[in-house]
């Protein structure tokens, strides 16, 4: 039996919940989501002690979405819950943070090891003295597993769990027994912060791996660049900025890794998804020698069902811990020190102009006077030139999500999708935490467009963010239901339709004060376009909620091709 360290031989005791909350505070968490419970209580008054915030959401399943929509903004979150039950409502947020690389730190209050190793019949459990089973399940949505049973071992399991969280970006997972919450463990290991680099790659293997990416470069005739989401992920932003600048090449981003590019840039060239690509962005791409993929997740959505006509001869991808040069991969090899050596030895290229992405409105849609019903062909580029620098943008599974591709974003905005977990409901608790980090990064403005379906999934946490004096503008698209799934199977179907809420009352609803919120209805282009150039609400004084009203069969053109290709390919399954 594992007995307690002596709090005499501690240079600096400190109790394990502490310890683990300044931790957390050390990465830049700052924020806590979760819910209470019986045994997670006497934790959660460390919270505040280590400088941090408990927000508190309306559910587990909303907390998870708002851990993983705030690791998104600050590039790594926590949240608690309760054992079992508590748990247990969080897995779907915790796969999809785990499917789309996203680093939260889930702790999970259990019973005390005591009752755990006598098998005592307690609430929350399945009635047969198994306190393992959930964290069974938790398993493989996890890179590592903390079980703080020992405070001989407590602080290298969570300095380790912390550190594979951020460096995988993915989550971890850390249970916190009752009786362990106040147990002393050794608290000088503060004074030495948790090391967060990357390993290094063997300079050697790197050196050659370099030499192969730049002879195929150097060959090529008409290279491109293409960004993927685990750029964003793995945090290798500047690398790729500083490749696309040096190197004056094209350059294109999936729809999972929009945002990852400085879309002012004058060789941005838009959004690559295969068949669902603007024309002239698909050609240029697919008559490419060389591209060069960096963090590709080549999902059925990021690729408009598989639709990519681009061969494995003519790509260098590039990932966090391989290369993989045409048919050749070469493990181990981080795409960090790969990336800043090419652009260093490169010199110069040959270059082929793209295409160049903008905002403008296509000519068919263009009328406000004889054509005033919106649609998503003139909404998503009108919103582009509403859009500011830094903003952060949120789009819901869905028209959302493909209307986005359609918007060429100012410089500095962070955009935040679930193109491949998909659970709809997300983006509305991911608004609620990026929200909260925007407002402590100092960023104005947190926008979110999501349909009036996926809304009802998680509306409640709009009570979260005016609770917590958030500003989010959030735009509810209402067609009536389930628009892409319409487009996938069954139009006219009603498992596709909804219950139409009013959803201009739900500010007062949950409790927002008249004079720090705000409801409109808009259901033309003249009202939308007034709206954009409103400058108070445009300023994000306060929570602000428009309804914005669409055609029930009007979708992106991009999310009916992708819908066709998905029906075909559930078809051959």
């Amino acid at each position: 039996m594992a007995t307690d360290i002596r709090t005499s031989e501690l240079k600096k005791p400190v109790d394990v919940a502490e310890y683990l909350f300044r931790r957390l505070h050390e990465v830049g968490v700052r924020a806590v989501h979760g819910l209470p419970g019986d045994y997670n209580l006497v934790a959660l008054d460390y919270i505040p002690e280590a400088g941090l915030t408990w927000v508190g959401n309306c559910n587990e399943l909303n907390a998870g979405y708002a851990a993983d929509g705030y690791a998104r903004v600050k590039g790594i979150a926590a949240m608690v819950t309760t054992f079992g039950v508590g748990e247990l409502s969080a897995v779907n947020a915790i796969a999809g943070a785990y499917s789309e690389y996203s680093a939260v730190v889930h702790i999970v209050g259990t019973p005390s090891t005591i009752a755990q190793k006598q098998g005592m019949l307690l609430h929350h459990t399945l009635g047969n003295g198994n306190f393992d089973v959930f964290a069974n399940m938790n398993h493989d949505i996890s890179v590592a597993m903390a079980k703080l049973n020992d405070p001989n071992e407590a602080a290298t399991l969570i300095d380790h769990a912390i550190r594979e969280c951020w460096v995988q970006s993915r989550p971890v997972y850390i249970t916190l027994p009752t009786d362990m919450v106040q147990k002393k463990i050794e608290g000088a290991r503060l004074d030495t912060p948790i090391d967060l680099s990357y390993p290094s790659n063997d300079p050697e293997k790197e050196a050659y791996v370099v030499d192969v990416v730049l002879k195929y470069l150097h060959d090529a005739k008409n290279p491109v660049i293409l960004v993927d989401a685990c750029a964003i992920r793995h945090r290798v932003l500047n690398e790729v900025h500083e490749l696309i600048k040096r190197s004056g090449l094209p350059v294109f981003v999936t729809p999972m890794g929009k945002g990852a590019v400085n879309e002012t840039l004058p060789t941005f060239g838009g959004v690559y998804a295969g068949d669902g690509s603007d024309p002239d962005v698909r050609e240029r791409l697919e008559s490419s020698d060389l591209i060069l993929s960096i963090g590709a997740i080549k999902s059925d959505f990021n690729t408009a069902g598989f639709s990519y006509h681009v061969s494995q001869l003519s790509t260098i991808d590039f990932h966090s811990n391989y290369v993989k040069v045409r048919y050749s991969e070469y493990p181990g090899v981080r795409m960090q020190g790969v990336l800043q050596k090419v652009t260093a030895k490169m010199g110069k290229l040959n270059v082929k102009p793209g295409p160049v992405a903008t905002n403008d409105i296509p000519k068919a849609h263009q009328d406000m006077s004889d054509d005033p019903i919106i649609s998503h062909a003139w909404f998503w580029p009108r919103m582009g030139q509403w859009l500011e620098k830094d903003d952060i943008v949120i789009t819901e599974t869905g028209t959302a999500n493909f209307g986005i591709w359609e918007t060429r974003f100012p410089e500095g905005v962070t955009a935040l999708s679930q193109v491949l977990w998909g659970s709809i409901g997300w983006s509305v608790g991911a608004c609620q935490g990026a929200a909260i980090a925007a407002k402590e990064l100092g960023i104005k403005r947190t926008i979110l467009f999501v349909g009036d379906g996926s809304f009802q999934l998680t509306a409640q946490e709009v009570s979260t963010m005016i609770r917590r004096e958030l500003n989010p503008i959030i735009f509810l698209i209402c067609n009536k239901g389930y628009t892409i799934e319409r487009f996938i199977h069954g139009m006219d179907a009603e498992y596709n339709d909804i219950q139409e809420w009013k959803n201009k009352d739900l500010l007062d609803v949950f409790g927002a004060d008249p004079k720090k919120s705000k409801s409109y209805q808009v259901r033309t282009k003249q009202e939308l376009h007034d709206l954009f150039n409103d400058k108070h609400f445009s300023s994000a004084p306060y929570i602000q909620f428009v309804e914005l009203y669409m055609e029930r069969e009007d979708a992106p053109i991009a999310l009916k091709l992708t819908a066709e290709a998905s029906a075909r390919n559930s078809a051959k399954i």
